[in-house]
């Protein structure tokens, strides 16, 4: 494919044409600097005409309850088994603990996601423990987002209790889960999803509870673990599908969708070394995970406005080079990380508010507060 035929697609998108997969991979797998250069550019102008000039950023905090899980995916340096070194499991002290600490410092949002413990359980059932955590932040803190469960999560509970989605779902709303993390995504390829994590729900499934969620009223995000093994053809595949997924939600009217996208890119430097050695490298590949960002604005803005970069894997530098590259959000304060920092991640655990004001600043761009269903926070 040549420069013209890049210039083609590129002056198509800036008219509100939704790409075609084969024309997303033609971008991905551009290496000319200038067909680089001009998709980067039109990322930013897309990114300027869809979600305007002004970087939002969240006040929130992880809590990650457990890293006690019955899976094995390849890339995870996170998980334990019980007992073993390292291993815990957060008892409701020190997660009220660590909500009041969050809600000290301001925060708006818990994000709350966990190991799959099969010991996670109340009177045998899994999702009593579930709600019991859901309602121990709540009843205490009624005010705070509560943005908890991925869709691995609910498949869980629901395996476990023999339940359906749908019940699942339910339950954690009326508990006082206000939105669910895309994560559990990776790749939304079942060849992908065989080597990288076998034991986890396949495409179908994440899918499914994921639009069954927005049917319900429960927003969520959307994600990509990119840069390990998948080809751009896999990774458009992805967009695709997370494209279709909106799509549905928006024409089907249903009361909730998703609010963002989240590329994160692949740390290896303390995954299990099977997966290590065939990636070749430890540390996501800067200019790699920039294309892909620039092309996941062209190709997912018109459905999926907001898009965030990960400074915890990017480093927050990395994150605020994303910024020209088709993202108007820069993230959270996280307050703690340990998922990806214990995979070898540079990018650190906590970010202060100034942090990412002045990393927004940089960029001659205005910062905004905002919630996590990004809406702006008054006076801030």
């Amino acid at each position: 494919m040549t420069t013209v035929t890049v210039d083609a697609i590129l002056d198509r998108a800036l008219t509100g044409y939704d790409l075609s997969p084969k024309e997303g991979v033609v971008l991905l797998k551009q290496t000319d600097e200038s067909a680089v250069a001009a998709i980067r550019a039109t990322a930013d102008k897309l990114r300027q005409q869809q979600a305007g000039d002004t970087i939002t950023y969240v006040i929130n905090r992880n809590i990650n309850f457990t890293n006690i899980c019955e899976q094995h995916c390849s890339f995870c340096a996170f998980r334990r088994d019980e007992g073993e070194a390292g291993a815990y499991w957060l008892d409701w002290t020190h997660i009220l603990e660590k909500t009041a600490d969050a809600v000290q410092r301001s925060a708006t949002e818990i994000c709350m996601q966990g190991g799959l413990n099969p010991q996670a359980q109340v009177n045998g059932k899994s999702l009593p423990y579930y709600l019991k955590v859901v309602k121990t932040i709540k009843q205490k803190f009624p005010q705070l987002h509560l943005h908890a469960f991925s869709p691995q999560e609910v498949q869980f509970i629901a395996r476990v209790d023999g339940l359906e989605y749908v019940d699942v779902i339910l339950a954690l709303q009326d508990a006082g889960v206000n939105s669910m993390p895309g994560t559990a995504a990776e790749v939304l390829d079942d060849e992908v999803r065989q080597i990288l994590c076998p034991e986890k729900i396949n495409t179908a499934t994440w899918l499914e509870i994921v639009s069954t969620a927005h049917r319900l009223g429960l927003h969520t995000t959307s994600t990509m673990l990119s840069g390990h093994i998948e080809t751009p053809e896999q990774q458009i595949k992805h967009l695709q599908k997370l494209r279709s997924l909106q799509q549905i939600a928006i024409e089907q009217q249903y009361p909730a969708r998703m609010t963002e996208f989240i590329l994160l890119p692949f740390v290896g430097k303390e995954a299990p070394k099977l997966l290590r050695r065939r990636v070749g490298h430890d540390q996501p590949i800067l200019a790699d995970a920039l294309l892909l960002t620039a092309v996941a604005r062209i190709f997912l803005g018109n459905w999926i406005s907001n898009h965030q970069p990960s400074w915890v894997k990017l480093g927050l530098a990395g994150a605020t080079q994303a910024l020209d590259w088709g993202c108007n959000d820069i993230g959270g304060t996280l307050m703690e990380e340990h998922i990806t920092t214990m995979a070898g991640a540079q990018g650190g655990t906590n970010m202060e508010v100034e942090t990412l004001q002045a990393a927004i600043t940089s960029k001659g761009r205005p910062y905004q507060q905002r919630d996590t269903l990004y809406r702006l926070v008054v006076g801030c």
